[in-house]
């Protein structure tokens, strides 16, 4: 493959950009090389600026379940666009986008649009600290609940990649009271609690963790974090920003029938556009200005082009089936992968939660923050790049999900354990066992 239009299009970035990126991991900084210069996306493909055809795993990190320009999703936008681009005042779009999302997740009885999962899961602190008049937060290392100071102690995502557990510019008095435990660990949890008895406001979680790797819930620990907050009478918020309308039309909330008191929302319900949402019981809902005293506000929350392509993509998703074709789809590349690895010989952990999916290079299991960084990382860069090569896109980090959409076809799904079968078996992947022996 030829990458000179991305290569010239990346040092100019480099220039005026710092890093040349408008978030970490686009960089390659784990992987190592220059990113392609992605020029369009159709379906479950996507086209650098060079001409080279990749499938694409990483789906704009999530929202594009029905793929890259869905007619639908594209239609809506354009019509909205014609309408008006922002308006700052009421729209119906955006009641009927709120229905959309309390109809299908029980237990947001109430919504508030906001333009990103960062500033939905930092409302949502806030609003939980003002209804149980506590200030300690209980967050889980390697979840990723956005770029606010108080959340960014050992989060996952690009902080993981990076390897940066408490980034500069986050005075600790921010962080003092955000208190960080081991994910799957409920005894740890409870420790905690004893320690802090009145104190906690509230659990974040996200109930499946995709920011470092796909790390599914053992089993009772949402359970048991709801009997804690009930005893505690703390609030128990999901962060749904991935799982939310992805594993489930329900969410995690549904697949595994815990009932949050709050949840944020992100990436899906927008279709792909910049939105997210933070939702919940009515009581604590009603807290919010204008209705309450706890502020928060946002001149494009709600905005028109993004209420549009929300509406679309979830009542798209609405449709009967879709969520058993998104399992089929993630549980054939799963076996696929697995058998391609077991056949190269190669140690790796699959973990797979519906249509999220990571390929550990660790003997696993993979069941927290401590196990997930025992990956070995220079495997998955050479895994990386042959995939690439082959035209296969994945996440360039270990500590990432691959998404599977609707558009992803049986023939992509094989085509990719093809290239995967043959990377692990190339020159690339063989040289580097040989070297670890």
């Amino acid at each position: 493959m030829r990458h000179t239009n991305s290569a010239r299009i990346f040092r100019a970035a480099k220039k005026v950009i710092p890093g040349g990126v408008n978030s970490p991991v686009r960089a390659f900084g784990a992987v190592g090389g220059t990113p392609p210069i992605i020029a369009r996306g159709h379906g479950a493909r996507v086209y650098d600026a060079d001409g080279n055809e990749y499938i694409d795993y990483v789906g704009s990190w999530g929202p594009l379940i029905l793929g890259h320009a869905h007619p639908a999703v594209v239609s809506a936008v354009t019509a909205a666009a014609k309408r008006g681009t922002s308006f700052g005042a009421p729209i119906e779009a955006e009641v009927r986008l709120a229905e959309l999302i309390t109809g299908a997740y029980s237990a947001a009885e109430k919504v508030r649009l906001v333009n990103s999962g960062t500033e939905a899961t930092m409302t949502a602190l806030r609003l939980a600290r003002a209804f149980t008049k506590r200030d300690v937060i209980v967050k889980f290392a390697g979840c990723y609940h956005g770029h606010s100071d108080c959340l960014l102690a050992k989060g996952g995502s690009g902080l993981m990649t990076l390897a940066i557990p408490s980034p500069p510019g986050v005075p600790k008095a921010f962080t003092a009271l955000t208190a960080v435990l081991p994910y799957n660990d409920l005894a740890a949890v409870e420790r905690f609690a004893k320690s802090r008895r009145g104190k906690i406001a509230a659990i974040i979680v996200e109930p499946v963790a995709a920011n470092m790797g796909v790390v599914p819930p053992a089993k009772g620990f949402l359970e048991g974090l709801r009997k804690l907050c009930d005893r505690m009478r703390a609030l128990l918020i999901f962060d749904e920003v991935i799982t939310g309308f992805r594993v489930a039309w329900g969410g995690a909330a549904g697949l595994y029938g815990v009932r949050p008191d709050l949840v944020a929302f992100g990436k899906v319900i927008g279709g792909g556009l910049p939105v997210g949402a933070y939702g919940g019981r009515a009581d604590i809902m009603d807290l919010m200005a204008p209705v309450g005293d706890v502020y928060q506000a946002g001149t494009l929350s709600g905005n028109p082009i993004a209420t549009a392509a929300g509406i679309a993509t979830i009542e798209a998703l609405e449709r009967r089936g879709t969520y058993a074709e998104l399992e089929r789809k993630g549980r054939a590349l799963e076996e696929g992968l697995r058998e391609a690895f077991a056949s190269a010989g190669v140690p790796a952990t699959l973990t797979r939660v519906g249509s999220l999916m990571t390929a550990f290079f660790a003997k696993g299991p993979v069941t927290d923050y401590a196990s997930a960084v025992k990956s070995d990382t220079k495997a998955y860069a050479r895994f990386f790049h042959g995939m690439l090569e082959r035209g296969i896109y994945l996440a360039p980090s270990q500590f990432e999900a691959a998404f599977v959409s609707l558009a992803h076809t049986n023939s992509d799904i094989e085509d990719t354990i093809v290239a995967a079968r043959e990377t692990l078996a190339s020159r690339r992947m063989k040289g580097a066992q040989h070297e670890r022996r």
